[in-house]
């Protein structure tokens, strides 16, 4: 690491975890040890006037998440680089919504991205084309850290010389504290006065900058505060939070730290009521301080990720890449809280099914850039993955979007390629015979 100049604090961080890693840690947060959140604020429920939404904005920062590469997707650079609605891509909402807030209250809110080092140069490319979006003396990106992957059987870095790329990883989105730390970053956020941060990732354009969440935020005088959702039967998968009965702690449990046994529990709506957004707050000089009196070292719980070295070939050497959450950080700061936002916050794509519901007519871009729906509920896509997985797959076959606002659902099998002005309506589903075939232009469905 000191090699291929990763930054002092963030081996440290590495250093700590890969001590938890050859002691047997496994990162588990198991059902017996912990008890449901079950109550939380409501944003439904907060209100506030404008000045107090003028004056948290006033200090607040935006921090968007952007080193993905939508590698599920078959994408080899930066998924918010996708159009999302015409010729608008995440990117280009992102910087809209922010320089909306601008305008509106007349404040700077700063806006950074992290990225990777593969996500970089195209963002900040794209990036460049909205004017007047960097705030003069702090920058618009910094960059993640990188780790080694570990062999499975020795836990020594792997060797890969058929790609050396593929022997390093990024070490998971916990990486953010470290990452504005080593950047300097953070002393330059604290230095120019802003007090919050609020932090998201880049595919969620339903976590727009809302000056009144900023003002909730800024009410609460706590160090850090995590955005939930209520979990529906679709919501089985993901982090949710949960009490810590040892000390009464918020701790975010992952899918990667649920115990097998504990599966069942963990993904019970009717025990565990809410989802983890991954939308988060924080006190930026409470972080800075924590940071500091730790030597940089935030103290998050290991999540012990194992795959192969090469994630396209499955009989390359087993791996295990150490990687924390960024919403751990909720244990780690006395006073940390929750708030229950509507679903409407929560917006991911991590999958062409909720690509298509975007660029349909089930949402709506209103003039403050920001998304809304349009139906309630939304209906469900379900496209073949054979034929719809990596965006190329989808863009061919399906080059304009139908009308889903009519729909519950949309089920496709087989090869099928959709003409202009579709209308799906109710139930609709299109059967494989084995054969590519075409929806019409005009057609409806279901």
């Amino acid at each position: 690491m000191e090699r291929a100049g990763v930054a002092a604090p963030a081996i440290e961080v590495f250093s700590d975890f890969y001590r938890q890693l050859e002691g047997g840690a496994t990162g588990l947060v198991r059902e017996a040890d912990v008890d449901p959140l079950v109550a939380v604020d409501r944003a439904a429920d907060v209100t506030f006037d404008l000045d107090a939404q003028r004056e948290a904005a006033a200090v607040t920062a935006v921090i968007k998440l952007n080193g993905g590469l939508g590698t599920s997707m078959g994408m080899d650079r930066a998924k918010s680089l996708l159009p999302v609605r015409s010729d608008l891509t995440f990117l280009d909402i992102i910087a809209r919504q922010v320089l909306q807030v601008r305008r509106d209250l007349d404040v700077t809110l700063p806006l950074l991205f992290m990225h990777s080092f593969r996500t970089q140069d195209d963002s900040l490319a794209r990036l460049r084309q909205h004017e007047g979006l960097e705030v003069e003396g702090l920058p618009l990106d910094f960059l993640q850290n990188r780790a080694p992957k570990l062999r499975a059987d020795d836990l020594t870095p792997v060797q890969w010389p058929a790609d050396p790329a593929l022997e390093w990883c990024p070490p998971g989105h916990g990486d953010l504290y470290t990452a504005l730390l080593v950047s300097g970053v953070l002393e330059q956020l604290v230095a120019a006065g802003y007090r919050y941060a609020t932090v998201s990732n880049a595919d969620n354009l339903g976590a727009a900058p809302d000056p009144s969440m900023m003002a909730w935020f800024a009410s609460t005088g706590a160090p850090y505060a995590a955005e939930v959702c209520r979990r529906t039967p679709a919501d089985v998968k993901g982090g949710h939070l949960v009490v810590r009965r040892a000390d009464g702690r918020l701790v975010l449990r992952e899918t990667a730290q649920t115990a097998d046994e504990d599966a069942a529990l963990a993904a019970d709506a009717d025990r565990h009521p809410f989802f983890h957004t991954n939308n988060l707050w924080f006190d930026l000089p409470r972080l800075l301080d924590t940071l500091t009196e730790r030597n940089g070292v935030l103290g998050l719980p290991l999540i012990r990720n194992e795959k192969t070295v090469d994630p396209t070939d499955k009989t390359s050497p087993k791996v295990v890449q150490i990687e924390s959450a960024m919403g751990a950080a909720v244990e780690v700061f006395d006073g940390a809280t929750a708030i229950e936002v509507e679903r409407s916050r929560f917006l991911p794509v991590k999958t062409t099914n909720d690509l298509l519901l975007l660029r349909s007519d089930v949402f709506g871009l209103g003039d403050d850039s920001r998304l809304r729906a349009t139906v309630d509920p939304r209906p469900l896509v379900d496209l073949d993955r054979r034929f719809y997985t990596t965006i190329a797959d989808f863009d061919a076959r399906i080059p304009h979007a139908p009308s889903l606002a009519g729909a519950s659902s949309l089920t496709v099998r087989g090869d099928w390629h959709f003409g202009r002005d579709v209308v799906v309506t109710g139930d609709a589903t299109l059967d494989d015979d084995g054969t590519a075939r075409s929806v019409p232009q005009g057609a409806r469905l279901g």
